[in-house]
């Protein structure tokens, strides 16, 4: 019985939590102290990695949808686009400090959704990023999603490589992509041939997204994928957000319904859907099931041609002004 507790301390296995939890939207303040109690409850469950769903922190532009988003030179969208950028994230700013700090107190990584209002890109547009903080509260990575989809483009600005990175976690090596940018195949491709056997995809919420996505990157990567959702209902819009009645006049009563889940690398669930609910839930990965599943196929290894086709990654950070020392 030692023996076996023993091992389950091992580099072998890793404990991760899925908190899928609703922001208290685009209030970035309140929403880091959620997040922020998400985290603790995570670490007294034991997990070692906590994830959050797509731009939790503060909120995903769901008002986009129900206010008329595409209305050229809307004053009503350029009012709530400004509130938007005010509670947005910058990390240059600080504004993940207090996470960071909690995570090395508590000893554990945090793969996080922000809006992002990058600095390096002039400070007034935003990205969709995904944030990875090691156990010892350093931010790793900043993966800013390569394309919006539909609607979001009216928020937020287009991404590139610099983020397409794998992380070592124990035995495993994590990679994390955005929302539908799990269905782009290259973007998944560039993380398996780093390795990758652990894969986040972060969402903003919805049984219609993960369902089907989840498992098959689970068989294509011979991988575990957790997918991390979001909660967005009609009473978690505070009463207190700017234009909030025109924002709220004709959303549903549920935008986001959650459907967090993982998959191990055969398909198969280890955590279906949960819907509808907030929680934070712990699942524990064996790091054996990836090699077993990896006998009969890997897509980067044994079952690869790479005399025949090879991809090529930008990893350079992409921004309008590049300056040459005389």
């Amino acid at each position: 019985m030692e023996t076996n507790k023993l091992d389950r301390h091992s580099t072998q296995f890793l404990n991760v939590a899925i908190a899928q939890i609703a922001p208290v939207w685009l209030d970035r303040v309140a929403s880091t102290e959620k997040v922020m109690q998400a985290i603790s409850e995570a670490s007294e469950k034991g997990a070692e990695l906590v994830t959050f769903g797509e731009t939790l922190l503060p909120g995903y532009p769901f008002w986009l949808a129900s206010t008329g988003g595409a209305n050229f030179n809307s004053p009503l969208q350029k009012k709530i686009h400004a509130h938007y950028l005010s509670q947005a994230i910058n990390i240059e700013s600080g504004h993940l400090q207090t996470i960071c700090e909690l995570a090395k107190q508590k000893k554990i990584a945090v793969v996080l959704g922000i809006a992002e209002r990058a600095s390096d890109r002039g400070g007034h547009t935003i990205y969709c990023s995904l944030v990875y903080i090691s156990q010892h509260g350093e931010i790793k990575n900043v993966h800013r999603k390569l394309m919006p989809t539909y609607e979001e483009r009216l928020a937020w600005g287009p991404g590139d490589g610099h983020g397409l990175r794998t992380f070592p976690i124990k035995d495993f090596t994590l990679g994390t992509l955005n929302c539908w940018e799990n269905w782009m195949p290259l973007a998944r491709a560039a993380l398996y041939a780093q390795g990758e056997d652990l894969h986040i995809a972060s969402w903003p919420g919805g049984d219609h997204n993960t369902h089907d996505i989840t498992r098959c990157i689970a068989k294509e990567g011979r991988s575990f994928v957790v997918s991390v959702s979001g909660l967005m209902r009609r009473e978690d819009f505070p009463v207190n957000t700017p234009h909030y009645e025109e924002i709220i006049a004709s959303v549903p009563n549920t935008l986001a319904n959650g459907a967090s889940c993982v998959a191990a690398p055969d398909g198969s669930w280890l955590l279906e859907p949960q819907v509808g609910k907030e929680g934070v839930y712990l699942v524990e990965l064996d790091h054996q099931w990836v090699y077993r599943e990896r006998q009969n196929f890997d897509p980067v290894g044994h079952y690869s041609r790479p005399d025949v086709t090879q991809l090529v990654i930008n990893r350079e950070r992409q921004n309008t002004l590049k300056t040459k020392n005389n």
